[in-house]
């Protein structure tokens, strides 16, 4: 199969051809030439307007249904869901039931997604069944593949349990991500705490919740020296403990939903569901906090907080509603939208390309003649609006159908494949 990329300015800090406009030509998986022009009659050509290009798209943080839940979301919908998003690779966090908490659980997920144009990362549980009182077998599926341990949205209220897992997982070069809330201070709450909590009477999910979690773990991490990721965080002070942790050299890295950056606790005056998240919508405060972390570098990465929920778990009362909303197809241009004012865009690539990649310990496919073809392509100007129709989720629960972007994948090529979206 060979495809022909026209006239793509390709965004990858490490090619020598970093921010040129040139002509690529992929056969058989891999980059044959790039050149300032190049013809081939018998390759399938991809040509826009305002063609960008870069290495695959990496999400940290997306969940599939299956096994147990694929009423939600299926292995199948899901990768196409990424595809249409411009992903290549997917971190899947573990939370299905039974949860991901084996190594033939971590085979399977790596099996059934086998020769798919997307490639699943699994995250194996880090306490079993996620109840966070007994640590799992990590070693094990680190070395069937799971790349990283999480018990995903239950945050560890256990400090000493969550010290022997970086003690532990330490010995093999294993990375824990963390997801911040200390669940007391937290409990039962629907919304962030503030004065729209108040004047909606739900119970609000404090700041001091993340922000008392990452405290303590920060302290855990300096104490083991190990590697520690905090997932998805969402406040002012988030980014500046985890800055000061930095600085300090811990050896630390954080994300951030791309939904965070856009939309602010206000948005639930509507009592629309599909805004109910977790961690929950902060403040506009919050918001320049971390769009101010990610310009300069406390937040390595952005990533969907892709959560499908099917309807019933939605169409219901506020305070009986799930958590979570869809975004691997809106995660790009949620962040171009809110960002590319602020932020360069191979700034913003980094944080969707080589800063996750790292972060998951990933090979790099740079954008040279004879590398793997591991690319995204994109247009950052397109201007586009989101519609039921064509979501590809087999879950809707999105707050940003109707909504108009900046910024759309075009195509994504991996393992020989190529795949247009729509």
């Amino acid at each position: 199969m060979k495809i022909l990329i026209k006239k793509a300015t390709i965004l990858d800090a490490n090619s020598k051809h970093n921010k040129q406009t040139k002509d690529i030509l992929v056969e058989n998986g891999m980059i044959l030439s790039i050149k300032d022009c190049i013809s081939d009659v018998e390759a399938e050509i991809i040509e826009a307007e305002n063609l960008h290009i870069s290495q695959g798209w990496t999400d940290l943080n997306a969940r599939f249904g299956e096994p147990g839940y694929e009423y939600k979301e299926d292995l199948e919908s899901g990768m196409n869901a990424a595809a249409q998003g411009g992903y290549t690779h997917i971190a899947l966090m573990p939370s299905t039931e039974p949860c991901i908490q084996s190594k033939s659980d971590v085979s399977y997920l790596i099996n059934q997604s086998a020769h798919n144009i997307v490639d699943l990362h699994p995250i194996g549980a880090l306490t079993k069944n996620r109840k966070g009182a007994q640590i799992t077998e990590m070693f094990d599926m680190h070395q069937n593949g799971a790349l990283a341990f999480s018990d995903d949205k239950h945050s560890i209220a256990n400090a000493n349990l969550m010290k022997i897992a970086l003690l532990y997982a330490k010995n093999f070069k294993g990375l824990i991500m963390s997801f911040s809330s200390e669940t007391k201070t937290s409990e039962k709450g629907q919304m962030n705490e503030g004065l729209t909590s108040t004047k909606l009477g739900l119970k609000g999910i404090p700041a001091l919740a993340e922000e008392l979690q990452i405290t303590r773990d920060l302290q855990l991490c300096e104490y083991t020296e190990a590697k520690l990721h905090f997932s998805t965080i969402s406040t002012a002070q988030s980014v500046k403990l985890i800055r000061e942790a930095k600085a300090k050299g811990l050896n630390i890295t954080a994300d951030t939903s791309s939904y965070h950056l856009l939309l602010d606790d206000t948005e639930l005056e509507s009592y629309n569901s599909n805004l109910k998240v977790n961690p929950p919508l902060r403040s506009l405060t919050d918001i320049e906090g971390l769009k101010d972390g990610l310009k300069d570098g406390t937040i390595d990465a952005i990533c969907s907080d892709h959560y499908p929920q099917n309807i019933e778990n939605k169409k219901c009362e506020f305070n009986r509603a799930e958590f979570g909303m869809i975004n691997l197809e809106t995660c790009f241009a949620t962040a171009n939208t809110v960002l590319k004012d602020r932020l360069k865009l191979d700034q913003i690539i980094a944080k969707l390309t080589t800063n996750p990649k790292s972060i998951l310990g990933l090979n790099t496919q740079t954008i040279e003649e004879g590398s793997l073809a591991d690319l995204t392509l994109f247009d950052p100007s397109l201007k586009w609006t989101y519609l039921e129709k064509n979501i590809v989720s087999k879950s809707k629960n999105s707050p940003l159908i109707g909504k108009e972007f900046t910024g759309k994948p075009i195509a994504i090529i991996n393992n020989g494949q190529l795949s247009v979206c729509k």
